[in-house]
């Protein structure tokens, strides 16, 4: 028993594969995200179009989305959602709060008889005024564009010996 889970163990990295390439996302020497296979990516390309899918290969310096190829120097952006509750369910119920008081506001001046006028206090006006920007605000947090350029970089890292990024060099020829 001993003896086949040795075997095992040794033969193992036959039949294995290791790491695919690496797509980095860096700014300024630190890195920011890293891609690889099976990785979902959203980016725009060179051509002003928007891909949204997994990577399914990277090889070569091409990135494989959802088996269509690209070149890594053809990305121009990529997004990166930040979903949290924050500025997801915290967001919304800031801005149907700061509605609400301006509803609430209306109705209880209805109900009242005042005239338009009187339906608001200022801090009513403010606190609702507060809830729907700051609501707002939080909503925008919720992607990041990454402009590949001047602040962000995008490296191709080869991993695996065998792959090759370019074809060898031809012999020169013999000039007798």
């Amino acid at each position: 028993m001993n003896k086949a889970i040795i075997i095992f163990f040794f033969l193992l990295p036959l039949v294995t594969k290791a790491q695919t390439d690496l797509l980095i996302l860096g700014s300024g020497g630190r890195e920011v995200r890293t891609y690889t296979t099976g990785t979902d990516i959203t980016m725009k390309t060179i051509y002003d179009q928007w891909f949204d899918g997994t990577i399914t290969d990277m090889r070569h310096d091409s990135v494989f989305v959802n088996g269509l190829p690209f070149h890594y120097k053809e990305i121009a952006a990529i997004r990166i959602a930040h979903t949290n509750f924050s500025n997801t369910v915290l967001s919304a119920g800031m801005m149907v709060a700061g509605g609400g008081i301006f509803v609430l506001g209306a109705v209880n001046g209805l109900y009242r008889g005042d005239k338009s006028k009187d339906w608001y206090t200022a801090s009513g006006l403010f606190t609702g005024a507060a809830l729907v920007t700051v609501g707002f605000l939080l909503t925008k947090t919720r992607k990041s564009v990454y402009r590949i350029g001047g602040k962000y970089r995008l490296d191709y890292l080869v991993l695996g010996a065998e792959k090759k990024t370019t074809a060898p060099a031809a012999p020169a020829p013999n000039q007798n």
